[in-house]
């Protein structure tokens, strides 16, 4: 068997006294789309700050294409392919969607405002590329700020590919989106899994998401990994049943 791509070992965490993770593990084999399920203050989004480095941990290790990663800050594993999106976007609301792009692209060599006027940049074409792919090239020119909480959230996401990432963490990508624009999302999404790539480990809350986008489910409970399976095993699960199901 290949070596998973993401491999988290024995991870705790905690905030003072209080536990937010305890002993989790978890793999994401390359090419998968992985959820992370559980109830609010599971210890999800902690989990996810800990993988890219926010947080450091207290225990454990986590191993990212062979190399442990436990003690390199974000940058730093960053520029090994291993990026995150938030919950509630962080864009620049008084710079236009093109702009936002331009800012994002890894290892800039020229000045920002020199990329923004060389029609021929490369990186230009490749925002241009991305804009088109989550369907905001016609919003291009449009100030982030301007666009809705689900463009915005597509926009992040095109700041994220263009760094070119082996591996997204996406934290609650539908949450706060129109219902009639998830299914787009949900597209995006598996079009960035399957052309471009990208092995993602997405935490959802919208369990009809979440059961027919990911390939495995991992679900904690009080900062304990409680169970993994496939979609189906999850979903009749008691234990996840009665640990985060039960409770909606």
């Amino acid at each position: 068997m290949s070596r998973p791509l993401l491999d988290v070992r024995n991870v705790s965490k905690a905030f003072g006294g209080v536990i937010a993770n305890r002993n989790v593990s978890l793999q994401v084999k390359r090419g998968e789309i992985v959820g992370l399920i559980g109830p609010n203050g599971s210890g999800k989004t902690t989990l996810f700050n800990s993988i890219v480095g926010y947080h450091p941990i207290d225990a454990g290790e986590i191993w990212f294409k062979g190399e442990e990663i436990s003690r390199l800050r974000v940058g730093a594993i960053a520029r090994r392919g291993l990026l995150r999106t938030f919950q509630q976007t962080r864009i620049y609301g008084r710079m236009t969607a093109m702009e936002n792009m331009l800012i994002s692209l890894p290892e800039r060599k020229s000045g920002f405002f020199d990329l923004l006027h060389s029609r021929h940049s490369v990186g230009i074409e490749r925002a241009k590329e991305l804009l088109e792919f989550v369907g905001l090239y016609s919003k291009r020119y449009h100030y982030a700020g301007d666009l809705s909480f689900g463009q915005q959230k597509l926009l992040e996401f095109a700041m994220a590919l263009i760094n070119e990432p082996d591996m997204l963490l996406l934290d609650e990508p539908t949450a706060g989106i129109n219902p009639t624009l998830i299914n787009g999302l949900i597209d995006r999404l598996r079009r960035a899994n399957e052309e471009l790539g990208i092995t993602l480990l997405v935490i959802e809350h919208n369990m009809r998401v979440i059961m027919n986008l990911a390939e495995r489910i991992y679900c904690l409970a009080h900062g304990e990994m409680l169970a993994e399976g496939k979609p189906e095993e999850i979903r009749n699960d008691p234990r996840v049943i009665d640990a985060y199901l039960g409770a909606h």
